[in-house]
């Protein structure tokens, strides 16, 4: 991992918070574990008392995830007592009941961001766990139809790597701005509100990787205006690191070398509580929220843990799936999603 510059370990400015409004889920997905124990939900009084500190950090985008966000029967009014106080709102969703709350969700989030891990049906409810594709793609098309900025966000994986090429048509279809990608994460275990030992099965087998670099290959070839626009987000290069990854888990290439220093600019507050440096390392797991955040952010552990990830002492930065670089001028909303005037796609 290459580290981040030494310049101090404390964090005096949080541009972008990733909060988890619910613990609990309506999906069934083979890499996540929420569904199975998931019970809690950030309540809008905690939301309330994050409010003086977010202030003194100088924090611009909240990212809403979970679990499932929509979940929480106060999201609306969460999301509404953050956009009063000037803060930028991203919602981060399986999509499910996206239909449903599309008018509403399309007035308070700026970006909303759809997981979507599959092309049709039947891969859909087996990755997914639930028969609801078409309920999804209908979430995305409602808000698309508002002319929110809505993104698919797809986790390739074995069950799903050879529909590359038509998770880009489906995303124009359905009307998305943006598509983006990631590897499945097979390498850390307590990701995703896992409690154990994860199904390395998902992963590529050896017999798949020329498959899946022939498929990107064409898809560089017949995208490339694609990747030009931004349609795509990840250039060609970031998404070979893809394929990297896969080889490093079949024992035919290293780790694609990963460059992150997101927990310098953001951090994560689970429906707990608990203070996480990013979304794959555990932080400050107290009983319950602190009243001061930009205290505790600068307090002893999270300290700690923030020193080991930049100097490379963490095994599961070797191995992420979901590095994040921004340079230490480069920390706006711009930064974090691009404008639609900005991307070029009609």
């Amino acid at each position: 991992m290459t580290a981040a510059p030494a310049c101090g370990t404390e964090l005096h400015r949080l541009p972008l918070l990733i909060l988890y409004l619910s613990e609990r889920c309506n999906s069934r997905c083979v890499t996540c574990d929420y569904w199975r124990h998931g019970r809690v939900d950030m309540t809008f009084e905690a939301t309330v008392r994050l409010l003086p500190s977010l202030r003194k950090l100088e924090t611009q985008v909240v990212l809403l995830s979970g679990g499932e966000p929509l979940l929480n029967p106060d999201w609306e009014r969460i999301a509404r007592l953050l956009r009063d106080h000037e803060l930028k709102l991203w919602l981060l969703t399986s999509g499910l009941s996206l239909a449903k709350h599309a008018r509403r969700a399309a007035q308070l989030f700026d970006a909303t961001t759809v997981s979507l891990d599959a092309t049709d049906r039947e891969t859909y409810a087996a990755i997914r766990g639930v028969d609801a594709f078409n309920k999804v793609c209908q979430g995305i098309q409602a808000m698309a139809e508002t002319s929110a900025l809505v993104s698919v966000r797809v986790t390739l994986q074995r069950a799903n790597f050879r529909q590359l090429p038509r998770f880009i048509d489906l995303a124009r279809q359905l009307g998305a701005w943006q598509i983006s990608f990631l590897a499945v994460d097979v390498g850390n275990d307590h990701a995703f509100g896992r409690s154990g030992p994860f199904n390395s099965e998902l992963a590529l087998r050896p017999d798949e990787l020329a498959e899946l670099e022939q498929l990107m290959r064409s898809l560089e070839r017949e995208h490339a205006a694609d990747f030009q626009s931004g349609f795509i987000a990840e250039s060609p290069l970031k998404l070979r690191r893809i394929h990297q990854y896969f080889a490093a888990l079949c024992g035919a290439a290293e780790f694609p070398e990963v460059r992150c220093n997101a927990p310098e600019f953001s951090a994560v507050i689970t429906a707990q509580g608990h203070i996480n440096p990013c979304y794959f390392i555990a932080g400050l797991q107290d009983s319950a929220l602190p009243e001061d955040v930009d205290t505790a952010l600068n307090g002893p552990r999270l300290l700690a843990v923030r020193d080991a990830i930049r100097t490379g002492a963490r095994p599961e930065c070797a191995r992420c799936v979901c590095s994040m670089w921004r340079e230490p001028g480069a920390r706006t909303v711009a930064d974090f999603w691009r404008s639609r005037a900005s991307s070029h796609i009609n």
